[in-house]
């Protein structure tokens, strides 16, 4: 189901739990921004291949990008966030576990980047919304848990493809480039960290927003009329 953007500011001025809800969504991407975006720029700010400020502009210029063109591509994941809980048509409850989830999200997240702590906001927020769900119903039935196996697939899969990608690329960078001198290599090394740091923040862009867009549109009043998530046009 798709709306317009002056739909979507109607939706929001005629219905305050919606303004609440946007709110707090705002929120989480906000300090969303300064604990998960960091990640992408870190390695290239710390060799100063690019200087902070240029970083962050690129960062936040892939990121944007990322979400329109993978959304474009593929939406699967608002899909799979908007299934890990269930409350059988109940909106009321739905926005209730929604907010609660957003609330906690923030004094996490900005608690972790307080303290220097990593943090996954799209983790948070499905561990948010399904404690929600459990309060809310008193149990563990509205926990979709064909949905919430695959958060953790995605942990482990992470996990052991970044550690055996990582020790592979290292030792084949070694082979490749163990007879060549370093002054040469500096400007090529610094524009693949570069063009790596733009890959990360491209990709990092689509999951976390459409992570926050998949419980965001499953909570809104118009969704058992739904068949899909929820899409804004900029057009009307």
């Amino acid at each position: 189901m798709a709306i317009s953007f002056g739909e979507f500011i109607q939706l929001l001025l005629s219905s305050p739990a919606i303004a609440v809800t946007v709110a707090l969504t705002l929120g989480v991407v906000l300090v969303n921004g300064w604990t998960d975006a960091p990640n992408a720029i870190a390695t290239c700010v710390s060799t100063r291949s690019m200087t902070p400020r240029n970083a962050i502009l690129m960062a936040a210029v892939f990121n944007f990008l990322g979400i329109f063109v993978m959304t474009a591509v593929n939406a699967k994941v608002a899909q799979t966030m908007a299934k890990m809980v269930d409350f059988g048509g109940n909106t009321e409850d739905a926005v209730v576990a929604l907010c609660a989830a957003l609330f906690a999200i923030v004094v996490w997240a900005t608690g972790a980047w307080y303290y220097g702590i990593p943090t996954s906001e799209s983790h948070a927020l499905i561990a948010g919304v399904s404690g929600a769900a459990i309060a809310l119903q008193g149990g563990i039935d509205g926990i979709n848990g064909a949905e919430w196996i695959k958060v953790l697939y995605g942990l482990g899969l992470s996990t052991v493809m970044g550690l055996s990608l990582g020790f592979l690329v290292v030792k084949l960078v070694g082979v490749l480039f163990k007879n060549i001198e370093r002054q040469s290599t500096t400007t090529f090394f610094r524009n693949s960290q570069i063009a790596g740091a733009a890959a990360m923040a491209f990709m990092h862009g689509p999951r976390t927003a459409r992570s926050s867009s998949g419980f965001f549109c499953w909570a809104l009043p118009c969704r058992k009329e739904m068949t899909r998530p929820i899409s804004l046009s900029l057009s009307g």
